[in-house]
């Protein structure tokens, strides 16, 4: 299982290294995050309330 989790996050094109000096980067990047993978949402479902950061993730700026 460990190695099936780290294959994932390591290799898979839905995975990337989120950049945590810059706090706006890590913003940008997670209203990046893609609801559209494998079992995802379709592209027409997937509208900018589904992809809205959640407020919280604010508390950091």
């Amino acid at each position: 299982v460990v190695a099936a989790i780290k294959e994932f996050f390591g290799t898979s094109q839905l995975s990337q290294f989120m950049d945590q000096n810059n706090p706006l980067s890590g913003l940008t990047g997670k209203r990046r995050l893609s609801a559209l993978g494998p079992r995802g949402l379709s592209r027409e479902r997937a509208g900018l309330e589904v992809r809205d950061v959640h407020p919280s993730h604010y508390g950091r700026m």
